[in-house]
């Protein structure tokens, strides 16, 4: 596994001072998703939960639909010719009878930990339809328990604390518990982590459940999202108009700037139980 952090040494301006300085980083590697040892996508990431990335990546992309489809997950060499690993490339054999994705131009894709996107021919090919629709999800959450999410996600940001250079991804019970949280430099890739955790413990669709992100909502997360059967999406920052048109489309809840008691609730108000 690789490492999270880095050490550097940096120069420190402070007024008229100058001194050297050590400072910690979030440490950024390409990861290479293999589907039957045929390269389907590097995205760039920080280590950790590679497992969890990828079969969240598979399932957001529509290849797979739950951890039954998938059997096996493995570490493979990036170095063949000098026989060596650096956890930088994983291979994920599908069950049989499950379709193996294409690998062709369109397929075969770049992500960057700013865009979880890039790369697609069109806008097509990035709506995907979803088995676990979550329009007929009926889970109500107290504004007063979503006001209080940022918080516990912000307190369970471990390596952020050190680094502040990672975004974050939270999945909550309606009553405010923390199931898993994780950090990633990519926010596509810490929402895909943590549908991984759900995909690896079989608790797809992730009906009855909150994701809450700590940067703004994207169209690509509204898209992981339903495609996880996620019913209620919040954000700390603003949604794009995208996001709140496909979050509208899909039955999606989609929260805003939640943050300091506050909140926007652009589609599906419905799930939101104000409390005076």
């Amino acid at each position: 596994m690789g490492r999270v952090t880095t050490r550097v040494r940096i120069t420190r301006l402070t007024g008229q001072q100058c001194a050297a300085w050590p400072d910690t980083l979030a440490v950024e590697e390409p990861l290479e998703i293999r589907v039957a040892g045929r390269p389907l996508a590097v995205t760039m990431r920080t280590p950790g939960a590679d497992v969890e990335l990828a079969q969240g990546f598979l399932l957001t992309e529509g290849f797979i639909t739950d951890r039954s489809d998938v059997a096996t997950v493995r570490y493979c060499n990036s170095r063949a010719a000098e026989g060596t690993n650096t956890y930088n490339v994983l291979d994920v054999d599908l069950a049989p009878g499950v379709t193996p994705p294409e690998t062709g131009f369109e397929r075969n894709f770049y992500t960057t930990s700013s865009c979880g996107v890039c790369g697609k021919a069109s806008l097509e090919a990035i709506t995907q339809r979803t088995r676990h629709h979550p329009s007929a999800d009926t889970t109500v959450v107290t504004s007063a328990v979503l006001t209080q999410l940022p918080d516990t996600l912000r307190a369970a940001q471990k390596v952020f604390e050190s680094t502040g250079g990672l975004h974050a991804a939270g999945l909550f019970t309606p009553q405010g518990e923390l199931l898993v949280i994780r950090e990633d430099i990519g926010r596509h890739n810490a929402v895909d982590k943590v549908i991984g955790w759900a995909v690896e413990r079989q608790r797809i669709p992730l009906f009855g459940n909150v994701l809450l992100v700590s940067g703004r909502a994207s169209f690509e997360l509204v898209q992981k999202a339903v495609m996880a059967g996620v019913p209620i999406l919040a954000a700390v920052s603003a949604p794009s108009s995208l996001a709140v048109d496909l979050a509208r489309d899909s039955g999606l809840t989609l929260v805003g700037f939640l943050r300091a008691g506050t909140m926007n609730v652009y589609t599906h108000q419905d799930r939101i139980a104000p409390v005076a």
